[in-house]
């Protein structure tokens, strides 16, 4: 497949036409804490939304894009919630289906702190959920064929058993699959037994464009520097190697020759004033891939990852509002220098300054 998404003669979510991108994977209604502390000092939480999927549908679509989100939710107010939160968003989620054999909607409580940190602490009820029971049988192809792009991740497949049939399946190289991104996004928690790192290894393999930590790799993989996960996953046509606060590394191979010899490009993240430490993976996909859906540089692609990375996380919530394209295309067209310089505290998607200087809140009166 190649590194671009093919363009759409129809216009994309056009009569006729596909919609831009099509995620497939379990949304949670989730509940976040009024203060920092442990889960069981915290008195009360605020009722929202979490799923890596879903997180990536509403940034794409909040950023203009036409998305589709499928999954399954539970007959109950869980699932009521998050289809109309979801779809507030501006997602089609037409192809959502409820279950009707009794399985709830997942839910989860997580702290405030860095999920890198022993200080998080998440607590899932998911298990027997709903989304769990998505499989071959039970989920469309012509629904998930029906994007240009198709994005899934490696939490689905950790659901159960059923769900890693179905992501075995997908990620078949076969005609008429749109570009398969996957990211690996590794849980370990969920996974039932010590398959997660063959399993996940071989999904990779299977897709055209690739997201994953470095911390990811190695703790999956014992791979410690960015050509080592290269070496490792030859086959997509790109992969995004993200170290976090040290930026990300893309890998991208030219469809045009046979030679296996990639273009290498680095971007340096950039620096934040961090509000919530959590989401900031989902929204790095959704703005590298709404690059790729408008066709930009390498480089172009890796920075608008990191704006819509820093949006989410000068934000409290899983799911942020990312900036104006205007804007955002703007940042990305600094100079090195400039990007190097360019620091964003929270609100900084709501108005734009002079390049380089401090991107904040900027008063509407």
């Amino acid at each position: 497949m190649p590194a671009t998404v093919e363009a759409d003669p129809t216009g994309p979510g056009g009569p006729g036409g596909p919609v831009d991108v099509v995620g497939l994977g379990e949304s949670m209604v989730t509940f976040l804490p009024s203060r920092p502390g442990r889960l069981a000092d915290v008195p009360s939480f605020t009722r929202t939304i979490g799923g890596a999927e879903s997180n990536v549908a509403c940034a794409l679509a909040a950023a203009g894009h036409t998305v589709k989100w499928i999954s399954r939710v539970g007959a109950d107010g869980f699932g009521d919630h998050l289809v109309e939160a979801i779809g507030a968003y501006g997602v089609d989620t037409s192809a959502v289906r409820r279950d009707a054999d009794g399985r709830p909607t997942g839910i989860y409580f997580r702290t405030a702190t860095d999920r890198s940190t022993t200080a998080h602490e998440v607590a899932y009820y998911r298990a027997g959920s709903a989304a769990s029971a998505m499989s071959p049988e039970t989920m469309d192809r012509a629904d998930l064929f029906s994007g240009r792009v198709l994005h899934l991740s490696g939490i689905t497949a950790a659901l159960s058993g059923d769900c890693l049939a179905l992501m075995r399946e997908l990620s078949e190289r076969r005609a008429g699959r749109p570009l398969l991104s996957f990211d690996v996004n590794h849980r370990p928690a969920l996974w039932r037994d010590d398959s997660g790192p063959r399993e996940l290894l071989d999904l990779a393999r299977g897709a055209d464009l690739v997201f994953v930590g470095d911390d990811e790799a190695a703790q999956l993989w014992d791979l410690h520097s960015p050509e080592a996960i290269r070496e490792a996953l030859p086959e997509p046509a790109v992969l995004v190697v993200k170290a976090g606060a040290d930026g990300a590394t893309a890998f991208v191979r030219d469809p045009a020759t046979d030679t296996g010899t990639d273009t290498v490009t680095s971007v340096p993240a950039l620096a934040v004033d961090v509000v919530a430490p959590v989401g900031a993976g989902d929204a790095f996909a959704a703005g590298f891939l709404s690059a790729t859906l408008r066709d930009l540089p390498t480089a172009a692609r890796l920075r608008h990852g990191h704006l819509m990375a820093a949006a989410v996380l000068t934000d409290a919530g899983d799911v942020c509002v990312p900036p104006a394209r205007a804007h955002a295309d703007r940042l990305a067209a600094l100079d090195d220098a400039a990007w190097g310089t360019l620091r964003l505290g929270p609100g900084w998607t709501s108005g734009a300054e002079e390049p380089g200087q401090r991107q904040e809140a900027v008063p509407t009166s």
